[in-house]
This record gives C-alpha cells, sequence and structure tokens, in this order.
C-alpha cells in the first residue's frame, strides 16, 4: 500500500492502522499545526453504495453528538478516485488493544476504565445509537489539559435506532460480539452493547484470553460483587442482560461499593449463565440505504406464501412467491415505549438484508412519524443523490393516499420507490420502501400499496 502525499488540505505522515472497510492515516494540518486521524473507505468497498452511505453515516452521526467521550469529526471528504474520507480528531494515547498487549491493567484501573467506557457507550445509546462492535481496539485514548480521556471509536459498524441505515450482514468481533448477532435476522439492540460491555469487563478483570468465561480466574481485588454484574450483562438471553450502558454503569459502580449488597439491582442473573455460542431470534434485517429497519421478536418468523404478512395492526398481502418477516420499527417507538410495527417482505428476507440486488419491500406504521412530517415531507427525507429521480406521483390505493418517488439508480442497484401516506382512522403515517422486481413497473408498486393494510384501532 503507497502511503499518498495529501489527502484535502492534510499531509499524510504514516499509517495508523488498515481494516475490511477503512485504512486510517495520520495527517497534519500545516495551518493549524495539528494532527487529525483520516479514515478512507476501502476501494473494494468504495462502489457499494450501502457500504458508503454506512460510512458517511458514521461521520454524520458523530458529528452530530459531538460529545467528549466520542471520537470527533472534523470534516468529510472525497478523494479523486471516489473515495469519501473522514477526517477525525486524533486519538494520540493509542488504543485499549495495545494497552493490553503489555500485560493486564491493574485491577483499580480496569476498573475505572469500564466505568468510563460504559459511560461513553450511554451516550450512544441515550440517542438511540447501537455501537455493535465494542471491542479493545475501538476503544482510544486522548491527551488533554485535564488528563487523559477515554473514547469510543468505530461506529461504521453502529445502528442508529432512530435513523438505522442498510447493510446488516454480520457485524462484530468473535469474542465481544453478543450471540444473536451471529443471526443475520436478529435483533440487534442496546442489550447487544451490553454484551460487549461485559466481555470487556472479563477481558479487563480476569479473562485475558477471551474464551468462554463461565468460571474465569479474576485478578486479585475485584470486588466479590463484579462477577455478578458482568455474568448477568453477558447472559446469552438479551432479556436476562442490562437494558442499556446506563444501567450496566450503575450496577458496576455499585457493586464497587462496600455497602452493595446485590450488584444486581434487585434482579440477580441465572446461575452459572455466561457467553454462548448462538441464541437464534427470528427477526428482520434492515433496509437498503438510508431506510429504517426492522427488528424482531420471537414472533417475527416467515409466514409462508400466499398470506398476509402482519405486524401489530399493519398487514400487507405478499406478491407471489414472497414471504414476511419483522415485528417493529427500529428507532420508531410508540407512546408505550414499543417499537412500532414494520415488516421486511421479499422473496428472500435474509438476503434482502445483505444483497442490495434482490426485490423486496419495507413497510411501516409510525405514529411518532406522523406528528413529526407529511409523507410529503417524509419522502423527501430519503434522497439517493447518486440515483435519478423521476416526478413524484400521487395514487390512491385501498383508501390511501400515497406519495410515490421512484429512483432509477446505477447499475448493480435496483430501482428504488419510496412512498408514503397517512394510515386511514389512524393519526399514523405508513411508509413503504420498495425495491421492485426487474419486470415490476408502476402496476406493481400499486398493487403493492393496495395491499398495505391497518386495522381499525
Amino acid at each position: 500500500m503507497s502511503t499518498p502525499a495529501w489527502i484535502g488540505s492534510y499531509r499524510i505522515e504514516r499509517l495508523l492502522g488498515a481494516g475490511s472497510f477503512a485504512t486510517v492515516w495520520l495527517g497534519h494540518d500545516p495551518v493549524l499545526d495539528s494532527r487529525v486521524a483520516i479514515k478512507v473507505l476501502a476501494e473494494n468497498w468504495s462502489h457499494d453504495l450501502r457500504v458508503r452511505e454506512r460510512f458517511l453515516d458514521e461521520a454524520r452521526l458523530l458529528r452530530r453528538l459531538d460529545h467528549p467521550r466520542l471520537v470527533r469529526v472534523h470534516g468529510v471528504g472525497e478523494l479523486r478516485d471516489g473515495r469519501p474520507y473522514a477526517v477525525l480528531a486524533w486519538a494520540d494515547g493509542g488504543s485499549l488493544r495495545d494497552r493490553l498487549a503489555t500485560g493486564p491493567l491493574p485491577t483499580a484501573q480496569a476498573l475505572a476504565l469500564l466505568g468510563e467506557i460504559a459511560a461513553g457507550v450511554a451516550v450512544l445509546h441515550r440517542h438511540r445509537v447501537v455501537h455493535r462492535d465494542l471491542t479493545p481496539g475501538n476503544i482510544l485514548f486522548a491527551s488533554g489539559p485535564t488528563g487523559e480521556r477515554v473514547l469510543i471509536a468505530d461506529l461504521g459498524l453502529a445502528k442508529a435506532l432512530a435513523a438505522a441505515s442498510g447493510l446488516t450482514a454480520r457485524a462484530g468481533t468473535p469474542g465481544y460480539m453478543a450471540p444473536e448477532q451471529d443471526d443475520p435476522l436478529a435483533v440487534v439492540n442496546t442489550r447487544s452493547d451490553v454484551f460487549g460491555l461485559g466481555r470487556l469487563g472479563l477481558r479487563l478483570l480476569g479473562d485475558p484470553d477471551g474464551g468462554p468465561a463461565l468460571t474465569p480466574r479474576w485478578q486479585q481485588g475485584v470486588p466479590a460483587a463484579v462477577p455478578s454484574v458482568l455474568r448477568r450483562a453477558t447472559a446469552v438471553r438479551p432479556a436476562d442482560r442490562y437494558p442499556d450502558a446506563d444501567a450496566f454503569g450503575a450496577a458496576l459502580r455499585r457493586a464497587t461499593s462496600r455497602a452493595a449488597v446485590d450488584a444486581d439491582d434487585g434482579h440477580p442473573a441465572r446461575p452459572g449463565r455466561g457467553p454462548g455460542r448462538r441464541f437464534g431470534l427470528a427477526g428482520a434485517g434492515a433496509l437498503t440505504l438510508v431506510a429504517l429497519g426492522a427488528l424482531a421478536g420471537d414472533g417475527g418468523l416467515p409466514h409462508p406464501d400466499g398470506i398476509r404478512g402482519t405486524s401489530g395492526p399493519l398487514s400487507v398481502a405478499l406478491p407471489a412467491g414472497w414471504r414476511a418477516t419483522g415485528t417493529g420499527w427500529a428507532g420508531q417507538y410508540g407512546d408505550d415505549g414499543r417499537l412500532e410495527p414494520a415488516l421486511i417482505v421479499a422473496a428472500d428476507p435474509g438476503r434482502w438484508a445483505a444483497d442490495p440486488g434482490v426485490p423486496g419491500a419495507f413497510v411501516g406504521l409510525s405514529a411518532s412519524a406522523a406528528r413529526r412530517t407529511t409523507p410529503e415531507g417524509f419522502v423527501a427525507e430519503r434522497p439517493h443523490a447518486d440515483c435519478v429521480a423521476a416526478p413524484v406521483r400521487r395514487t390512491r390505493q385501498a383508501g390511501v393516499d400515497w406519495v410515490v418517488a421512484r429512483y432509477a439508480c446505477p447499475a448493480g442497484r435496483p430501482v428504488l420507490v419510496e412512498a408514503a401516506g397517512l394510515a386511514a382512522g389512524r393519526d399514523a403515517l405508513l411508509y413503504v420502501q420498495v425495491a421492485p422486481p426487474a419486470d415490476g413497473g408502476t402496476d406493481f408498486v400499486d398493487a403493492l400499496l393496495a395491499g398495505v393494510r391497518v386495522r381499525a384501532p
């Protein structure tokens, strides 16, 4: 790999690291006399629009959050060959992986560090963002006027529950990845990150080999209540874990206090439960490009051909040979705190999640979206800049007035159709994103829209 002399206005000093999705360079701004980390999307992924969008989503997300516990973004750009790059704050203290390579940390330092990591992940969770890949390599250190700061990095695999983008291919690092992430159709939420926090705790405090840790050897000085916290965090069943990083951090603080009696907040973990190989949950993959993802629970099993796919009050007539999966719209929460209904429908919902050429559709119903915007506004929020847009049209199907936008995308990408309308008899917005089959034109889309139904309250 040759070292570029410049990227944008930054002189490149050296390579910091390279992964399957991106290369990171150390750059120097000669005007401000400061160093930055420049993350460049790998060339072999630069033409995959879902990966490209995910890469840019990371930069947008970090820029939007702009929090001292997260790596900050200074800007984005594009190389002459079209590859996007993000200019990030440089973490001059290296990574936790680097530090653990030289040996274990003192117990008190490891406990404090785990608390700092949990606090950083909690920032993401409060914004309905799931990291999905918490590993020592993604925990960075940066020096500052008040001392060293712990930073959460590499959100390229993160999933914003409020705006999840596509590509749900298996993500995460074995050993730290939650068991449900082994299933491309499984639910991935904040509890998946709690598993990663628990595994980091095991690595810091008593599982240096990163293997199964049902009965780990703990470092000297680990408080008696801490193992119980980590066992609960790494439970096989997501429901048995702490709900999010805030809850994990609170339990860890109680466990490190001499006054702690029960480190599990009144909900003891099942004895002997530890990280398992796999726990399969039926669910839905996320959509292509900027569509919001459908998450599913135990009820989200594929429907047989020839019947309607159903999620709560929402249902859709399935085209011949298609199946449905999914019971919730990631990031869209109702007044009861539950995910609003959504479905993925396709001939193969599993391939829809990972292959942009597979025809399929996402169908969702959201009262919260209806309070925020109109059908026209919702569709306008989903531009596909690399595609050619046809004029927006309107059609009335099954009592719903739909706003429909169609995009012809570059070779290798399907036609994409975005449609939104207000559900009859409900203060809720219906949203459908369709990747029609090659022979599926306007009639196919309209027939699919005509098959969408919402049960009366």
